[in-house]
C-alpha cells in the first residue's frame, strides 16, 4: 500500500469512491459541488489536498482530503483531515492508517500544530482504528446551516 498526492488521471477512480462515501454519510451533494471540490484539490487550492492510497496492483483504494488553515489557539496552522474513506473491500488492510499517516506527515512539513477530525459516534469501524491513532478530544460539535 503506497499513498501518494491525488492526481487528475484519478478522477474516475476518485469519483466511483467519493459517490460511496457520500452514500456511507447519506449525503447526496450536487455534481457543482463535486467538481469543485476535486478542482480545489488537485489545484491545492484554498489549503485543500487530496491524497490516495494504491493497492499494490495500482488500484486506487482510498483518499483522504485535507485542509490547513490558521487558528486562533496556535501560531502555526491546524490540518483538519475533512474526509477520509477506505473502499469496503480493502478495509483493514492498513489502507486508513497509512492514509492517516500521510495526513499527519503532510502537516508536520508545513509546521501544523495538530491533525484533528470527526467522525458519527456510530461510525465503530473507523472508530477502532481512530482510537488506535489518536486522542478522543471532550468536545461536542454545534452546526448551523447557512443557505
Amino acid at each position: 500500500m503506497t499513498v501518494r498526492d491525488l492526481a487528475a488521471g484519478d478522477e474516475p477512480r476518485w469519483r466511483e469512491l467519493w459517490a460511496d462515501f457520500l452514500e456511507f454519510y447519506e449525503h447526496p451533494l450536487p455534481e457543482e459541488v463535486t467538481a469543485t471540490t476535486l478542482t480545489r484539490l488537485l489545484a491545492r487550492e484554498d489549503g485543500m489536498r487530496g491524497q490516495v492510497a494504491v493497492a499494490d496492483d495500482g488500484k486506487v483504494v482510498g483518499f483522504v482530503h485535507t485542509v490547513v488553515h490558521a487558528g486562533t489557539w496556535s501560531v502555526a496552522p491546524r490540518c483538519y483531515l475533512e474526509d477520509l474513506f477506505v473502499a469496503a473491500d480493502v478495509r483493514g488492510t492498513g489502507a486508513g492508517r497509512a492514509l492517516i499517516e500521510a495526513a499527519r506527515t503532510h502537516a508536520a512539513a508545513l509546521g501544523c500544530s495538530e491533525v484533528y477530525w470527526i467522525t458519527e459516534s456510530g461510525n465503530a469501524t473507523a472508530r477502532r482504528l481512530y482510537d488506535r491513532v489518536a486522542k478522543l478530544a471532550d468536545y461536542v460539535r454545534y452546526e448551523i446551516e447557512l443557505g
